[in-house]
């Protein structure tokens, strides 16, 4: 395969256990039986052969239905990909609840960690002593919490505690989906909880909104696809039509830009893609693991400028 541009894959396979409860999530405790395991570690080799057998620039994230990393078979794919030299950076979302030490065997270097701190299911104390191994380990990571109001407390400790090197982001609460306006979260926040959540993470506001998306460009299916256990090749992972098969044929003849037929967006791993807001200006090469590197990051006033202009863009139909 040679492509023109590096490509950035997302991939989720069938695995969709989870050894946390968190009241807001279908994967709660679900757990998968010995053949549903071997089904997953199956389709997880055959991703990893076929990237390992690729000569053109790759990017890769991992975002599970549920908790991989606490798989060896993920720590190992991982560490696997991160020594191929066309694979530019390889991140996973993650709890952070699994053993560290398969981490030294890995290029860190392209290694970055998704890491979301769940109240209530784990203290403090013992994530922050997780996060506290990456450092010592010098893997780049992100830290990141669900904005539920019963979290606020453990927002202001958990960044009173990071090191001040280390992002801390919000991912808004979404009651009944939210509107359309700054902040926008039908009711859910007062404007007392946007002005703490907006201090704790200054791009807080850019996850508020539902962008309109119809009709407009978009990078998936161009420079980023979605990849399924099976295969199965997706513009993201919010639009259902299948582009074809990353086993079955040059997947270059897949990509090629196309309008977004969605009626809005609103999700992290999909708005990110839209050259309208210029996100990579904001996150450089920590784009696919959340980590803010670009540029903007020291001064993020032109990102928040560029998501409210395209909150006021027109939609238009689409097909495709």
């Amino acid at each position: 395969m040679a492509l023109a541009a590096p490509l950035s894959i997302l991939y989720r396979g069938p695995l969709s256990s989870c050894n946390y409860a968190c009241p807001y999530c279908p994967f709660a405790k679900h757990t998968e039986s010995p053949a549903q395991h071997q089904h997953d570690a199956q389709a997880l080799t055959r991703f990893t052969d076929w990237v390992a057998a690729q000569t053109s620039a790759l990017s890769v994230l991992f975002t599970p239905w549920g908790e991989a990393l606490v798989r060896p078979r993920y720590q190992q794919a991982i560490s696997r990909l991160s020594q191929l030299a066309h694979l530019e950076q390889v991140a996973i979302q993650t709890n952070l609840s699994g053993r560290l030490a398969w981490l030294q065997d890995a290029d860190r270097s392209k290694v970055g960690l998704w890491a979301t701190f769940h109240p209530g299911e784990v203290s403090l104390e013992r994530f922050l002593g997780r996060c506290s191994e990456l450092d010592a380990l010098g893997v780049r990571y992100s830290v990141g919490v669900v904005g539920r109001k019963s979290h606020f407390a453990a927002l202001a400790e958990l960044r009173s505690a990071l090191p001040a090197h280390v992002y801390l982001w919000v991912n808004a609460f979404k009651v009944g989906g939210l509107g359309t306006g700054p902040g926008a979260g039908s009711g859910y926040y007062t404007a007392a909880d946007l002005a703490f959540l907006n201090a704790i993470d200054p791009l807080f506001e850019i996850n508020t909104r539902r962008y309109p998306v119809r009709g407009q460009r978009c990078g998936a299916g161009e420079s980023a696809i979605s990849v399924d256990g099976d295969g199965t090749v997706r513009r993201c992972h919010f639009l259902q039509r299948p582009l074809g098969n990353l086993y079955s044929g040059p997947l270059e003849a897949l990509l090629q830009p196309r309008p977004c037929t969605r009626a809005f967006c609103e999700c992290h791993i999909g708005y990110v893609h839209l050259p309208q807001l210029q996100s990579a200006e904001v996150y450089g090469a920590g784009l696919l693991a959340r980590i803010p590197e670009g540029p903007q990051w020291a001064d993020p006033a032109a990102y928040l400028e560029r998501a409210r202009q395209l909150m006021s863009a027109p939609q238009a139909s689409a097909a495709g």
